[in-house]
């Protein structure tokens, strides 16, 4: 059955999580392409106005960079870079505190499903078996 190849042969493992590096890399690749894009646009900004308006010199790339740097943590923050990130992790917290067991299982396994996180599901029916009699306490 072609349906359910990712239960056979390699197993869960198979899925996504085998391909965590590409998503890495995915992030990795965007987070440079968004970088070069911000440096190209701010070292082209600065070098059109800057220059005829007041005079000051042109910057380079890196020059760029640096200043947009500055000027977020001088005048913003980082609070678009994840500043914000107490506020969520809080709140998630709350919201994990309100939820059942049954509840809590089921997030859980929807973020290992989707993002590949945790323990596969052979890991999973394999580490139950002997503990499932009696999962509070080992046996002796």
């Amino acid at each position: 059955m072609h349906g359910h190849d990712h239960h056979n042969g390699h197993g869960f493992r198979g899925g996504p999580r085998t391909h965590w590096w590409l998503k890495c890399l995915g992030v990795l690749a965007v987070v440079i392409l968004a970088g070069a894009a911000l440096g190209w646009v701010v070292t082209a900004l600065w070098n059109w106005l800057m220059p005829a308006l007041f005079g000051f010199g042109v910057i380079t790339f890196w020059q760029a960079l640096g200043l947009f740097l500055l000027g977020r943590i001088l005048i913003g923050g980082l609070r678009g870079f994840g500043g914000h990130g107490r506020r969520h992790h809080r709140r998630m917290h709350e919201r994990w505190e309100q939820m059942t067991a049954e509840e809590r299982e089921s997030f859980s396994r929807g973020l290992r499903h989707r993002c590949g996180w945790g323990h596969s599901r052979s890991d999973a029916e394999g580490s139950d078996a002997g503990t499932s009699a009696n999962p509070g306490n080992p046996a002796p």
